[in-house]
């Protein structure tokens, strides 16, 4: 089989070695792809890159038409989003992922409230704006702290979590009227704020039938001791120590089959990856938003984890049949840590060569790469905020995490950054 994959950064990367493990799997292409993928050897596998971006759907449906692609897999948001799929299937090719009016349970944030608030699904209470002026009037007697939401898609950075008024109403103008992610940011919802543990939940769907992957948690913010601005996500682990057999339970009864057969009433099905990210209150699961596709870098922790043929369980969506499937993971852990490009969300340099590669084996240590490019001396070099995720296999998660964290310090580049807590939490289980 010839595999195509659409996107370039570590998840990308993740997918592309999880498909190189199928025994069906003759080549992998990423377009546009990274450094890291472009420098993989695996025996018996051709893989490679070719230029072309995620957003250029006819490029992409003809290389794979030109190219005898077998089945395309859509890393991205914005590509889903934007009805990548749809042009796939238009053009009578196979296609992992959901179509455009399914992918809109990441690509409005709105919608997707609108619909657990129709079908019961449990999740924080919320309004939604189109004026600025309605937000900064219902701000006034709105409960603190608050949570502020583009709706549309803003890279993991559209949230602002506001403790004061002042900072609630300096919100607003950032995200409606300075307009700071763009059109994202033409509709706002206003969401209570929940406290608790974050879980990130992957799971296939085919539509019908829901398989649930391994648990994780993602770090956001930028800093040690969840301190500084959003980010992609700065490392995470899995499984999650908090995402217990009761939470479980409670999920699969109340949130994960609903979702599913929502969309499949609201004429909208979705086939592909759905990302349930839950708030574990004091008064139960809560969801707190939905991605279209695996999470970055939720993906780096899971998939090496993942004992299935990737190939055989998306051809399974794909095909309707996920039911004849049974999703197994490995009884160990994993962590990834990011290492980031000093500066990062806001600005940084890029170009710096970055060494120290050798000892990951991709058995036991991973080195995905999220942000990097190949210079003209052929080095690979920093190209990114989020540059490399380091990632470690471990009987346990302390283990797991201690890997982890030793590895990061063979990889050397100028600017280099990370944080020195991922898995803290760990310890608190």
């Amino acid at each position: 089989m010839k595999i195509l994959v659409v996107g370039s950064g570590g998840r990308e990367h993740a997918i592309v070695t999880a498909a190189a493990k199928s025994p069906r799997v003759t080549e992998i292409i990423c377009a546009p792809g990274n450094a890291g993928i472009d420098s993989m050897e695996v025996p018996g596998k051709k893989i490679g890159t070719v230029k072309i971006g995620a957003m250029e759907f006819d490029k992409l449906v003809d290389y794979a038409k030109d190219n005898g692609v077998d089945l395309t897999i859509i890393g991205m948001d914005d590509p889903l989003v934007g009805g990548v799929v749809d042009a796939f299937e238009a053009a009578g090719l196979r296609v992992f992922g959901p179509r455009k009016n399914a992918a809109i349970l990441e690509g409005s944030k709105s919608f997707s409230k609108d619909l657990m608030k129709k079908y019961g699904i449990p999740t924080a209470a919320y309004e939604v704006f189109t004026d600025a002026g309605a937000a900064y009037d219902y701000l006034e007697s709105a409960k603190l702290p608050i949570v502020l939401k583009a709706d549309g898609l803003a890279l993991g950075k559209g949230v602002l979590i506001c403790n004061t008024l002042d900072e609630a109403r300096a919100g607003v103008k950032t995200i409606m009227e300075d307009k700071k992610f763009g059109d994202a940011g033409s509709t706002l919802v206003i969401e209570e704020f929940m406290t608790g543990r974050e879980v990130s939940v992957l799971s296939f769907t085919d539509g019908e039938t829901i398989q649930i992957m391994s648990s994780a948690q993602d770090h956001k913010r930028a800093g040690d001791g969840d301190t500084g601005l959003n980010t992609g996500g700065m490392g995470t682990f899995s499984p999650s120590p908090f995402y217990t057999d009761e939470v479980d339970a409670f999920c699969r009864a109340n949130i994960y089959q609903k979702t599913v057969d929502a969309m499949k009433s609201e004429g909208r099905p979705f086939k592909g990856v759905i990302f349930f990210g839950l708030m574990l209150t004091e008064d139960g699961p809560r969801v707190l938003e939905y991605n279209a596709r695996f999470g970055d870098p939720e993906a780096q922790v899971v998939l090496p984890r993942m004992k299935n043929d990737i190939i055989e369980v998306m051809e399974a969506c794909v095909d309707g049949r996920l039911s004849d499937l049974k999703l197994e993971f490995e009884d160990n852990a994993a962590v990834c840590v990011v290492l980031a490009s000093d500066g990062y969300p806001v600005s940084y340099e890029k170009g710096y060569p970055i060494t120290g590669f050798e000892k990951f084996d991709g058995r036991e240590y991973f080195c995905f790469h999220a942000g990097t490019a190949k210079n003209d001396k052929g080095e690979i070099v920093t190209n990114g905020g989020r540059v490399l995720g380091i990632t470690a296999l471990g009987d346990d998660l302390t283990e797991a995490r201690k890997k982890a964290y030793e590895a990061t310090e063979w990889i050397s580049f100028d600017n280099k950054y990370m944080r020195h807590d991922i898995g803290k939490a760990i310890d608190e289980a």
